[in-house]
Order: C-alpha cells, then structure tokens, then sequence
C-alpha cells in the first residue's frame, strides 16, 4: 500500500516539510534509505545521514534545524517524538501482514468449536470442542488448539504453536512459534518403593489481555487453580513457566529464565537472561533481577539485586571487585606468609625477634 507524506502527517499529527504528495509504500534506516521509503531521524548521530539519505520521507523532531541543504527528494515531517510516531507505523505495517481471513485446508474445526468474526486459521491446524476464538484471530499453520480452549479478540497465534485444554488467552496477545501453553506442571509424589508418582496437574493456563510471548517458551498449567500472566506482560524467547507460577502486570522477562512453580513475580518488574527463581517465592513489584542472578529468597518491592544466590546489586558490586581480585590477593598474601616465615627463622626459637629499642 502507497501512503502519501500529507496523509501519513495527518495521522501522526504532524507537519509536512516538503512534498506532501510525495509516495512512500515501504521503510527503512535512515542510512540505508531508499526511493519511495520512509525512514525518521531521532538519534543526533544519525544527522548527517539526513543530508544524503535516498529515503523519500523522513520523520524529525520538530525542534530539527538542518545544518545544511536537505536533498530535493526528501520531505520532511516533523512530529514530537520520531521515535514513537516510527514506532506507530512499524505496528501498521506489521498488522497488513496478518490481514488474511478464512480457514485454510486440510484443517479441522470442531463442529463445537466457536469462531468470531475475520478469523484466519492456517492449513493443518486442529481446534478441539467447545473452544471459542474471538473476532479478528490469526491461527497460523500447524497449530493444535485444544478442548474448550478461549482466545480473545484480536490475538495471533503463530505456526506450529500448541495451547492445551482449558486454556484462557486474552485480547491482542502474540504467542510465538514452538510455544507451549498447558503442558504439565512437574508434580511428582515417592511412593512407598521409592518411585515417582504423577500428581494429576488439572488446573490451567490464564493469559491475561496484550501480553507476548516468545518462541519456545513452556507455560505449565496449574496443579489445582491457574497459572497465571497478567495484562501486558513480556515473555522473551525460551523461557520456563511452573505450575501455579504467576508473572504480575507489564513485567518483563529476558530468554533463558525459568520460574519455578508457585513463585510470584510482582508488577512491572524487569528479570534479567538466565535468571532462575525458585519456587514458592515471592519477588516483589518493580524489582530488577541482573542477568543470570539465583534467586532462592523473597525480593521485596523496588529491589536491584544480582550474583547466585543474588543480594542488592550495590554490594554485589563492591564484592566483585574484590572477587576480581583473587590472585592478585591470593599472590600477597603468599609473599607475606614468606616474609614471616623469614621472621621466624630469623628469630632461632620459631618467634619474632624483639624490637631493640627505647620507648619515647
């Protein structure tokens, strides 16, 4: 689709420098801008390539005062903030790509099953009995929905993604592909011949409205209740969620991390790549965890913390610094050893000898 400078300023409630017929219909960087693109300027390292760029629009701040002559082919529009007006049409220009509708075949659609309106379902997908998927939900290929499953309007669901039974996924979510949602939690019982029983896991998954998550991430249903991700959370890729584990409202959580079950993460908090929390733990609101930190203890609210085990970040990193230091200490420490060794034998009786000497 072409988008025209005077209409794309309209909707950013900008101001048009130039050209405001002018088309664009792709975007790019502002260094590798190209005829008939889009690109913004919002880092001041990047201004010199406004003065050579061959993108056909460019975004600016609206306090921009070129330094030299802009080329005659680029326009101008200035806007408040470039970055965020970008950041608005990067989301345009990522929902044209998911506008298909309809079901593809070999497919199946349970005769139960409830669909909305604008639905896309992808070739060699399965939706189970009683689930019901919202208006406007993308299912890509090779997906397997099951039994009584809801998703809400608006969500994609990408390829090769599988959401057990029972399932609750709110509005405007993104699951990535290899995902698994309602899978087991790991509950096991010793019998008395010392093996491991299976503790039937018959809780589930709830999803909570505009969150995201990763590619091969594992999100565990509940023993008993719901595991839980609130509104707006961020999952990265390759990310491990226990049983009744619960991740608080616009948290976000780096690749590699793993939530063991029954653990709380708070609201708006921040955890770090590799990170591992264990379970029936509490780590509170606005924490941040420091890429692969241990975490084996309640974190209170507003805390930076990192190491494994991890402690507040602001002796964690006075210890490194001595850490660091280990064999240059460890190598003092010898000299000094030797040095009083010396002493000792000095002394003839494996003692120190006396200072000779009068007291002032």
């Amino acid at each position: 689709m072409q988008f025209s400078a005077g209409q794309i300023a309209e909707f950013l409630q900008g101001e048009v420098d130039g050209d405001a017929q002018v088309l664009v219909n792709d975007i790019s960087k502002i260094e590798e801008g190209r005829p008939g693109t889009l690109s913004f300027l919002a880092n001041p390292k990047y201004t010199e390539h406004v003065y050579v760029t061959a993108a056909s629009v460019v975004l600016v701040d609206r306090a921009f005062r070129p330094a030299k002559a802009i080329p005659k082919h680029v326009t101008l529009i200035r806007v408040t903030d470039p970055r965020a007006c970008f950041a608005r049409l990067l989301q345009m220009h990522d929902a044209h790509r998911y506008e298909k509708k309809g079901y593809e075949q070999p497919s199946y659609i349970s005769p139960k099953a409830t669909l909305g309106r604008d639905v896309y379902i992808g070739t060699f997908t399965h939706i189970g009995d009683g689930t019901v998927i919202g208006d406007g939900v993308k299912v890509l290929p090779n997906c397997t929905i099951g039994d009584n499953v809801t998703i809400g309007d608006g969500t994609r669901i990408h390829a090769n993604v599988s959401i057990y039974a029972g399932s609750v996924i709110g509005r405007g979510c993104i699951i990535h592909s290899g995902t698994v949602i309602g899978s087991d939690g790991f509950g096991f019982t010793v019998n008395g011949a010392g093996a491991h029983e299976k503790v039937p896991q018959i809780g589930n998954v709830v999803i909570e409205d505009d969150v995201e998550i990763g590619a091969n991430c594992t999100i565990d249903r509940a023993t008993l209740g719901s595991t839980v991700i609130r509104r707006g959370a961020k999952l990265d890729n390759l990310i491990q969620v226990g049983h009744n584990a619960e991740i608080g409202p616009h948290t976000v959580v780096v690749s590699q991390t793993g939530i063991a079950g029954s653990s709380r993460v708070g609201a708006h908090a921040m955890i770090g790549g590799q990170v591992g929390i264990a379970g029936h733990l509490t780590v509170g609101d606005r924490v941040k965890v420091a890429a692969q930190s241990g975490i084996g203890e309640n974190i209170p609210d507003d805390a930076t913390v990192q190491g494994s085990p991890a402690f507040a970040i602001g002796p964690y990193k006075r210890s490194y610094v001595v850490f660091r230091n280990l064999p240059a200490l460890q190598q003092r420490v010898a000299e000094l050893e030797r040095a009083l060794d010396g002493l000792r034998k000095a002394g003839g009786d494996g003692k120190a000898s006396p200072v000779s000497g009068t007291a002032p």
